[in-house]
């Protein structure tokens, strides 16, 4: 399927909001002139765009940019008046930066990036808030903010230890540079590599595989996983007792297993 046998059925100026399949929404980066950068505009139709995930019909979300780029980050032309701003203003701007990010990996569905060309800075970042990411054989990845005297501060440094590790983390920023999919695939940052232009119609079908499992299941496996990353082993533990007794009341789980008596698909009814 190409981006644009897609395109008839999408809204929006600088992220096209599509319907691929049911329960499944795709998100798409629209700024191919600027290598889908972020700008104002564009950061504020992502965040819109992301609180319309939460509809009732919503099961999984993709998220991709074209064929040459994913997204190449925060606009270095928007850039330049931040200087001047002051630190408490720069701090409440970069909490807005986060926002976006942030409700993306609380969000109680599975996230899809699906990467093709480059993604660096905030582009790499709003990868990494994602659950999977699914990279074309030429995608590339970047984290380049200590060339120019900063540092990857909307994720880039916090989810990549969570990912990677801390050894990894300090290898990916300050050393490795322009990583090509391979690197960052051997490097444990891609669920799946796979051709070049191949990265979208990868994620769809992923994206139909978790449409088809119990979303309630879903969003609370996210959940827990999110919070066992950050927490004790034995909180972990109490967190999934508490998740399976509220799961274990659901109509969704005695249809589940139901229908697997029955060997037949289930029809879940609850989201």
């Amino acid at each position: 399927m190409s981006l644009a046998e897609l395109l008839p059925a999408a809204t929006g100026e600088f992220v096209k909001v599509m319907t691929p399949a049911p329960h499944v929404r795709l998100l798409m980066l629209n700024r191919p002139d600027a290598m889908n950068a972020w700008h104002g505009a564009m950061r504020a139709e992502m965040a819109s765009a992301v609180r319309g995930l939460s509809a009732d019909d919503v099961r999984v979300a993709v998220i991709c940019g074209n064929e040459k780029a994913f997204s190449a980050g925060e606009d270095v032309r928007g850039m330049g008046g931040l200087a001047d701003v002051s630190t408490k203003r720069f701090r409440s701007i970069a909490r807005e930066f986060h926002d976006v990010f942030d409700e993306l990996e609380a969000i109680e569905i599975p996230v899809i990036a699906a990467v093709e060309g480059v993604a660096a800075g905030g582009g790499m970042e709003l990868a990494l808030s994602c659950d999977f990411r699914v990279a074309g054989g030429r995608a590339r990845f970047a984290l380049p903010e200590t060339n120019v005297g900063l540092i990857p501060g909307s994720g880039g440094c916090s989810r990549l230890v969570r990912l990677v590790g801390l050894a990894k983390a300090k290898q990916i920023l300050m050393l490795e540079g322009v990583m090509s999919a391979a690197r960052a695939n051997e490097l444990g940052l891609v669920t799946r590599l796979v051709e070049t232009g191949s990265a979208v119609d990868e994620a769809l079908r992923m994206a139909a595989d978790l449409a088809a499992k119990a979303p309630l299941a879903l969003g609370m496996a996210k959940m827990i996983l999110n919070a066992c990353a950050e927490v004790d082993l034995e909180t972990g533990r109490r967190l999934e007792r508490l998740g399976q007794s509220v799961l274990k009341k659901t109509q969704d789980h005695r249809e589940g297993a139901t229908a697997f008596l029955e060997k037949r698909p289930a029809r879940w009814t609850e989201t």
